[in-house]
């Protein structure tokens, strides 16, 4: 399992938003260059952000985007599941996932548990964590 470029981009991106004080806009044109994403693709991924409320975006030359909520209260879970949805290893562990082999499959046993680990993990640290983290080992 690899997380798509998409979900990179958007790491690392609300990652550049944490770096700075809390409601200060970045411009897309500047986190593309800083970030080497194509500006196209990172509008996209802004918007796919915006949507799932992480980030707010404003028009206008003195425009941008900016956190929509603080670093302390995002994680890398936030950012994939609004990227990609909700993680699910296998279609059976999907909220709407159904199989007719579940009550007797041993995958599914193993599977759920290696995605529930999964999960905890991505959510164990915040950006906000990960800005403190950067600053201590460069």
């Amino acid at each position: 399992m690899q997380i798509t470029r998409q979900s990179d981009y958007a790491i690392r991106t609300v990652l550049e938003l944490s770096k700075v004080p809390f409601g200060q806009l970045l411009n897309t044109r500047t986190i593309s260059m800083k970030l080497d994403i194509p500006e196209d693709f990172l509008k996209k991924t802004v918007r796919l952000l915006a949507h799932a409320g992480l980030v707010a975006t404003q028009r206008g030359s003195k425009g941008g985007v900016r956190l929509a909520v603080p670093s302390a209260k995002i994680t890398i879970l936030d950012v994939i599941t609004a990227i990609e949805g909700q993680i699910a290893l296998n279609d059976c562990l999907a909220d709407a996932g159904s199989c007719p082999n579940m009550p007797t499959c041993q995958a599914h046993r193993i599977l759920k548990r290696a995605q529930s680990t999964l999960v905890e993990e991505l959510k164990k640290e915040t950006f906000a964590d990960m800005v403190e983290m950067e600053k201590k080992f460069p």
